[in-house]
């Protein structure tokens, strides 16, 4: 449907506008970085040359006050003066106390020639050293801050979908149950009245075959307004042979279909109880077996697989049909979804409802093909 395919493009629309605003406040935030690195780059030579002044014999008042300004200045940008044997002359913003460590003294060395290169003060003589310096603390949040800000947008935004989500859920499940009650409501009363006229007709013409097959529909209504009432409330699960209820159903199916449509039920056990409500898992196979059927154009092969496991049972419908695209597996169990003129798109939905919810099972597109067809799986615990 046109519905959840523009759906889906919002959601992709959507998602790239954030990857898009992730990228441009990453993108933004490693400009700054930069740019704030090369101050400190420059921070780090004034303070480098203004040492080196500060050794000189002839300097007078006026500028020792000034370079002294411009050392102590620095409180921010962790500093090493080395000579050529990377024996330490000075530090400046280490931790001053570990500062005596020699251990600790070489690991932040290490630190900073691996964050930048060193400062090469050049003293005469053949004599140089260098000045190791590592980004500022201020620097260094400012570069994780962008993804730390991501974080939080990603974690709110996630915290809000599943709130609405599982709200918009809970919306939907008042809405299935007021709605199966309303309709099991509305058939109980004209069902118990056929169900009266059924047997008024009888007692008149107790020999009419007619009878027969009126008391088989007035039964098919009856069970029908069973299973809304069971929708719309936590329905019972008792231990029941899972084969026997698939071979009433497909007896039941074989008259309500084609003729050129071939039911195969293939298992290897003849009784495998299960926990089961026998009523609503009929309604599940029937209305996954309708849609193939419609599948196949009225003409093919149903086959129906029970393969016993140790914790599961697996039930495989196969048909023969014209297969679903990989793009419509989870779409064709969303309410609404039909690719007939007439159809309401409910089947596989409360086919869904019923396993997953109140069989605690999975109902899911297995694989499917153009040319060999589909097969839906049922997964129930036992």
């Amino acid at each position: 449907m046109d519905f959840y395919y523009r759906k889906q493009q919002w959601k992709l629309f959507l998602l790239l506008f954030a990857v898009l605003i992730g990228m441009g406040s990453l993108w933004y935030t490693n400009q700054l970085v930069k740019i704030l690195a090369i101050e400190e780059q420059k921070k780090v030579r004034l303070w480098a040359e203004a040492t080196k002044r500060l050794a000189d014999p002839q300097i007078i008042n006026q500028d020792l006050d000034f370079l002294l300004d411009v050392i102590t200045n620095n409180e921010t940008i962790p500093v090493m003066w080395v000579d050529q044997n990377e024996t330490i002359i000075t530090t400046r913003n280490l931790d001053s106390v570990r500062i005596s460590n020699p251990e600790y003294l070489k690991n932040q060395l290490e630190k900073m020639k691996s964050e930048n290169d060193p400062i090469l003060m050049d003293l005469g003589d053949g004599v140089r050293n260098y000045i190791y310096y590592r980004n500022s603390t201020l620097l260094t949040k400012l570069a994780y801050y962008p993804y730390f800000q991501l974080g939080v947008i990603i974690l709110f935004v996630l915290v809000a979908y599943f709130a609405f989500s599982e709200s918009r859920k809970a919306e939907q499940n008042q809405v299935w149950v007021g709605l199966s009650k309303e309709t099991a409501h509305q058939l109980g009363t004209p069902t118990s009245a056929l169900m009266a006229w059924t047997e008024l007709i009888k007692e008149k013409y107790p020999d009419k075959k007619m009878i027969n097959e009126l008391e088989k529909d007035v039964s098919r209504l009856e069970k029908i307004t069973e299973r809304f009432s069971k929708i719309g409330s936590k329905p019972a699960l008792k231990r029941e042979n899972i084969i026997q209820i698939l071979k009433d159903t497909i007896e039941y199916l074989k008259s309500r279909t084609p003729g050129q449509i071939q039911y195969q039920l293939i298992y290897d056990e003849n009784d495998i109880p299960i926990p089961l409500n026998s009523s609503l898992f009929e309604w599940v196979i029937e209305n996954v077996c309708k849609n193939s059927t419609d599948a196949m154009d009225g003409s093919g092969i149903i086959q129906i697989f029970v393969k016993d496991n140790t914790q599961v049972l697996y039930i495989d419908v196969h048909d023969s049909g014209k297969g679903i695209p990989k793009s419509k597996f989870k779409t064709i169990f969303k309410p609404g979804y039909t690719t007939k003129k007439r159809g309401w798109g409910l089947g596989l939905t409360l086919a869904e409802r019923i396993i997953e919810q109140y069989h605690s099972g999975k109902i899911f597109v297995h694989q499917s093909d153009q040319e060999k067809g589909t097969t839906i799986r049922i997964v129930l615990k036992k």
